[in-house]
């Protein structure tokens, strides 16, 4: 009886303390460098690269994506044209507005309502409601997505997806900047 009251508590710590991912906090990352200013660092021509990982931590899908991104003033949009490596494409466009103290929002035709973001030091933070496409079951996930802006002006993007507060998948990919702009 000790032993699953032991055991019990130790889950009940560890939901309540959220280790990895889901603990990360955009003040975690207040003051680090280099600052991740939106509209310069997603602004102009990108390729990125990335990996899907299903349930099972198993690569389910890989891709690469161009990428476009423009603003004016505290307006942008993110033009996104991905090829999977089983010969699917897709697009999105992201519309992005600037609010107060780092904070943004973000839109998209997939995505359900307003994603909300937040910038602190060299890291975005977005979090959104996706609907996938009919094709990829058409589910509803909670998204969140992180990204590190490096000293050469490359953004590392980790995302993690839920449904029902289940991690069902994770994306890991890079975003580069074209033509060696930063």
């Amino acid at each position: 009886m000790k032993l699953l009251l032991g055991l019990a508590l130790l889950l009940v710590l560890a939901l309540l303390l959220r280790p990895g991912f889901r603990s990360q906090r955009p003040a975690d990352y207040a003051g680090t460098d280099p600052e991740f200013d939106i509209r310069r660092h997603l602004s102009g021509r990108f390729l990125s690269e990335g990996m899907i990982y299903g349930p099972t931590g198993r690569v389910v899908s890989r891709f690469l994506a161009e990428m476009e991104g423009t603003w004016q003033g505290d307006s942008g949009t993110l033009s996104e044209d991905f090829r999977y490596a089983g010969g699917g494409t897709q697009a999105r466009q992201w519309t992005l507005r600037i609010g107060a103290e780092g904070a943004f929002t973000a839109t998209a035709p997939d995505i359900i309502g307003t994603g909300i973001g937040q910038h602190s030091g060299a890291t975005v933070r977005l979090s959104y409601r996706i609907r996938l496409p009919e094709d990829g079951g058409g589910h509803v996930l909670d998204v969140t997505d992180w990204m590190y802006l490096m000293e050469n002006g490359t953004i590392l993007n980790r995302s993690e997806m839920r449904k029902f507060g289940v991690k069902v998948a994770e994306l890991v990919a890079t975003i580069r900047p074209v033509g060696g702009q930063p």
